[in-house]
């Protein structure tokens, strides 16, 4: 979901659902995987505006559980070209919630919810 040029690393984000992400959740920092394949999808629209274009745009984020992973990294290269993004996340639980901290820190506005009503907006 993240990477450092600087350190060298990628930040992988996952939920245990079956044997190989339950092995994945045994490893631990500076551990290695033998091989990975990625990133698979489409490419963000974005990546067809510039930056002076898309300040001139309202952009809104929709992510629930693991789908907050693609959105981060899009929203945090919006906030360190100067763009404004709101974010609604939301989960199950708040237990299942992640990446709030990290979306706080370069959203426009977060809006949190669960689908319990145990956190944020219900």
């Amino acid at each position: 979901c993240d990477y450092d040029r600087e350190k060298g690393t990628v930040t992988i984000v996952f939920q245990c659902v079956g044997a190989a992400t339950h092995m994945m959740a045994e490893l631990q920092e500076g551990d290695a995987f033998q091989d990975f394949v990625g990133p698979l999808g489409c490419p963000s629209e974005l990546v067809k505006e510039t930056p002076e274009e898309l300040r001139k745009k309202k952009i809104l984020f929709v992510a629930g559980g693991v789908g907050a992973a693609p959105v981060y990294p899009q929203v945090k290269w919006l906030h360190e070209n100067g763009v404004d993004a709101d974010v609604i996340v939301g989960s199950k639980t708040k237990n299942l919630l992640i990446l709030e901290k990290e979306m706080e820190a370069v959203a426009g506005n977060l809006y949190v919810t669960t689908d319990d009503g145990s956190y944020g907006r219900s």
